[in-house]
């Protein structure tokens, strides 16, 4: 190995976990789920993460699939920079991984994935990016006012009231983000028949509640179907956030409860409890808002 890569390196020992990281990056595609576990116990060394990147330019891994294998959870100050910006837009995504975090007025805002929706939408979503999800929620409220999951996500007060808490978070964020705000396509559910989603489609979206895939990997209590139908999910949102993923801590840091849209049935949308389970509630309840949105380089 060349010797001046060795200078990256505290001890042999560090530089042969790194190795071993490394050298699984480059079998086959599946990268970010063999290399997580290895990457995460190397990952809050700055000296490591340097070596990351150096080793990241020689194999000529991806910057986006090496960066979100990586959780620090470091700041990177009060606001998106001129240079962050350029670092987003490029690809490269230099000085950033996940778990890292902005304090914008207050409120801290990290970063859960990169390029997270890459040629997702019906219309393809092409522009480098990262999802950010704030670590408190925005405040409460309900997804309807009785428990009824009529219309399903896009069809509920939580999404058509321009007073809700959701849209009130939505201008909170546009104001805190400006023109790095991204607005892409995304596949909502639309329709409920018989206590699940039976119609989805195409939206333009910024800001939106998360859903159980994202969180926790998987669905959990959202119904497949009726038993006689194939089933559509109505989501490009399929896996769960790398921050969810290297970081199992970050899906509830404040041991509040939030909604997901997710249709349960024709009572109840899904939601991660404060204490720590997956569950549901319903429609009527007082639940937070913790949403999801992108950001851009433009």
């Amino acid at each position: 190995m060349d010797d001046t890569l060795l200078n990256h390196f505290p001890s042999e020992e560090t530089l042969d976990r790194v190795a071993d990281a490394l050298e699984q990056m480059t079998r086959g595609d599946a990268i970010a789920e063999r290399t997580a576990t290895a990457l995460n116990t190397i990952s809050s060394n700055s000296e490591l993460v340097t070596a990351l990147e150096t080793f990241t330019a020689l194999w000529n891994v991806t910057p986006a699939v090496s960066h979100k294998c990586v959780y620090r959870g470091s700041s990177l100050g009060t606001s998106v920079t001129a240079a962050q910006k350029a670092a987003i837009a490029d690809g490269s995504f230099d000085g950033m991984f996940v778990g890292d975090y902005w304090t914008i007025n207050n409120r801290v805002y990290r970063i859960a994935d990169i390029d997270y929706y890459w040629n997702s939408g019906d219309t393809a979503f092409t522009k480098h990016h990262l999802v950010i999800v704030p670590d408190a929620s925005f405040g409460s409220g309900p997804m309807n006012d009785t428990n009824i999951t009529t219309g399903a996500y896009v069809g509920s007060k939580m999404y058509t009231d321009s007073s809700s808490v959701l849209n009130t978070a939505k201008t909170t964020v546009a104001n805190d983000f400006g023109d790095a705000l991204a607005t892409h396509r995304v596949y909502l559910q639309n329709a409920v028949t018989n206590g699940y989603a039976s119609a989805g489609a195409w939206y333009d979206s910024t800001v939106e509640l998360m859903n159980e895939p994202m969180v926790y990997g998987s669905y959990i209590f959202t119904p497949g179907g009726n038993g006689s139908t194939v089933v559509n999910r109505y989501t490009v949102e399929k896996s769960q956030l790398a921050l969810f993923r290297l970081n199992h801590r970050m899906i509830n840091p404040g041991r509040y409860w939030y909604w997901l849209r997710d249709v349960v049935s024709a009572s109840y949308f899904a939601s991660v409890a404060g204490h720590g389970s997956a569950t549901f509630s319903y429609a009527s309840y007082s639940g937070s808002v913790r949403p999801a949105f992108c950001i851009v380089g433009n």
